[in-house]
């Protein structure tokens, strides 16, 4: 007290145990004088009510003993992997110093520190009658054995180290010790749903790594590279992650194949092309300014001449061609020659800026070859982009936390996902009906036929360029959720053959038919808004069907920008004109 009255400030804290549990118990951290009286007559009646031994015992079992342990139970098996009531003399006097200052005399970080303060505790317990010299002389003479307990959190790890990061940037203008002040957060993970992407990863990626490995064979042999070298190098790599669209709300992640061989968490800080999963984005852009799904396109070779200068020749997938093709059917099947015919029309800086508005935040070069998702995007931002398809338009911010309390309950911080309109209900269920198409008949039918996974549902393959990275983002009326899979060296292939559909798909269609069976969740559908018509149109020329058009659609459009006119084409037998007469 004189310290801090010469001083005028709170430079030491003159408080005794009972002062410290009141303080623990009751008030918190925060400097001031009123704090301070209110703790000293605290402790006095605390001392009224509870003996020294009593005091001593709460004291213990509310202390700080650093590395985000509070209680002496917690700090026995923190720092020798046992119970508080299985401790011996040597351990329980090395816990005792972390009271004063658990950084400091921290046995894993300073464990000189921590063996001189502890054999001062074991003489102090000789002054004070507690052990003879003769035992003094013995105990002090043992090294500072630690076993150290390892926590490995079993359910997303990952997500809990995002959590944890985040919690790090908040504390500074929440004005908390995230480690030491008993924090209640609550995250947005559902432990269902991060079980069900647990098993399809499980269950897919090692068929995926046999497939890899044996693929890179001839590489290996050529680069005359040691197994050893090849098994690292070529240990394919996943980032997955599942959101509610309507909230925002993360509901499970996964960000490598092993989160204690590598911490880097590729949900949220890897930036990979997205290849053909970005075209949706090009067809957002062509839909919304008065494209139709029955609009054609030349599917036949074109040449384009970038704006630095250099030639582009781009092919299909299959390196085959055709005539005339809708946007539809474009899409449903992953046309690439199309999508750059129809990127021309638009224009990329279009195209990046639709992109941008629903989700996007990585750069976007505005190039041709951006139809084909030359530019890198991370998955976490690409999945809440393919949300607002499902929410009607709505892009909602994606979000990890919802809430986080002090030790007393209060509510210091509360999260709700921003909520913005960024494209207009029409425009998102048409996109919505034809990703449908993509997954019903297209390059992602084998989530039907293969996968068994019948429920509602609308989604995209990506694959980029020599098979580096392989992609499946979709969603249904309940969850958005996108799978990559890669080698961390961008250098590096998949293998040949290793598409979106072959090699990502599979996670996302395990995971959702794992997630519909253990929620029973039902099969809604998506709800078509008022300004959005089903009309019959002729297939060959996309305006209004007559009895006599051989091939009718039944297709979806803005209702602004709809076919008015009845086909022209197939309009029945010419009048007047007369029957030719057969005779038999």
């Amino acid at each position: 007290m004189f310290v801090d009255l010469i001083s005028l400030s709170f430079r030491q804290g003159f408080s005794t145990i009972t002062m410290q549990l009141a303080r623990n118990l009751y008030f918190g951290f925060e400097k001031n004088i009123t704090r301070k009286l209110r703790e000293i007559l605290t402790a006095l009646q605390i001392e009224r009510t509870y003996s020294k031994r009593e005091i001593l015992e709460m004291y213990l079992n509310v202390a700080y003993f650093g590395h985000g342990v509070y209680g002496i139970q917690a700090a026995a098996k923190k720092y020798f992997n046992k119970d508080a009531s299985d401790l011996n003399i040597q351990e329980s006097a090395t816990l005792i110093p972390l009271l004063k200052s658990p950084a400091y005399y921290s046995p894993l970080v300073h464990p000189d520190r921590a063996l001189k303060r502890r054999n001062l505790v074991l003489h102090n317990m000789v002054v004070a009658g507690y052990l003879t010299e003769a035992q003094y002389d013995s105990l002090k003479q043992l090294p500072l054995e630690v076993e150290e307990f390892h926590l490995r959190s079993k359910i997303a790890p990952y997500f809990t180290e995002y959590i944890r990061q985040q919690l790090n940037r908040l504390q500074d203008s929440l004005g908390v010790n995230v480690y030491e002040d008993g924090l209640n957060v609550y995250p947005t993970l559902n432990s269902k749903i991060q079980a069900c992407m647990d098993t399809a990863v499980a269950r897919e990626l090692p068929k995926l790594q046999e497939r890899v490995y044996r693929k890179l064979q001839s590489w290996k042999e050529k680069n005359e590279m040691p197994d050893s070298v090849f098994q690292e190098k070529a240990k394919v790599q996943i980032a997955f992650v599942a959101i509610d669209h309507h909230n925002g709300h993360i509901l499970a992640m996964v960000g490598g194949r092993n989160f204690e061989e590598s911490k880097f968490n590729r949900a949220v800080q890897a930036r990979r092309q997205p290849g053909s999963a970005f075209k949706p984005f090009l067809y957002t852009a062509a839909i919304d300014n008065g494209y139709t799904t029955v609009d054609k396109f030349l599917n036949q070779p074109v040449v384009v001449i970038n704006p630095d200068g250099t030639r582009w020749d781009p092919e299909n997938y299959n390196r085959e061609f055709g005539g005339p093709t809708t946007l539809r059917e474009a899409l449903r099947l992953s046309i690439n020659l199309v999508a750059v015919r129809l990127i021309q029309e638009i224009g990329p800086a279009v195209v990046a800026e639709y992109a941008h508005r629903m989700g996007i935040s990585t750069p976007l070069r505005p190039f041709p070859t951006l139809a084909l998702g030359s530019s890198e995007v991370i998955p976490l931002e690409l999945v809440s982009a393919y949300g607002v398809f499902a929410n009607q338009g709505v892009r909602v911010e994606p979000i990890s936390i919802t809430r986080i309390e002090d030790r007393f309950g209060n509510v210091i911080y509360e999260k709700r996902g921003r909520r913005r309109e960024v494209l207009n209900k029409a425009t998102a269920y048409i996109l919505t009906d034809m990703l449908e198409t993509v997954i019903n008949r297209g390059t992602g039918a084998r989530a039907r036929y293969q996968f068994k996974f019948y429920r509602t549902a609308a989604g995209k393959t990506g694959t980029t360029n020599n098979f580096t990275d392989a992609w499946f983002v979709g969603f249904t009326p309940h969850l958005t959720a996108g799978v990559w899979v890669g080698l961390d060296d961008p250098k590096l292939t998949l293998g040949r053959g290793e598409s979106g559909a072959m090699a990502a798909l599979p996670f996302w269609a395990t995971f959702m038919k794992c997630v519909y069976d253990t929620l029973h969740l039902p099969d809604d559908t998506f709800k078509q808004p008022t300004d959005v018509i089903r009309l019959q149109v002729c297939a060959e020329t996309g305006k209004l069907a007559t009895n006599y058009c051989p091939k009718i659609l039944n297709e979806v459009f803005n209702i602004k920008y709809h076919p008015t006119v009845l086909c022209d084409n197939h309009t029945g037998p010419t009048p007047g004109k007369k029957k030719k007469r057969i005779l038999f």
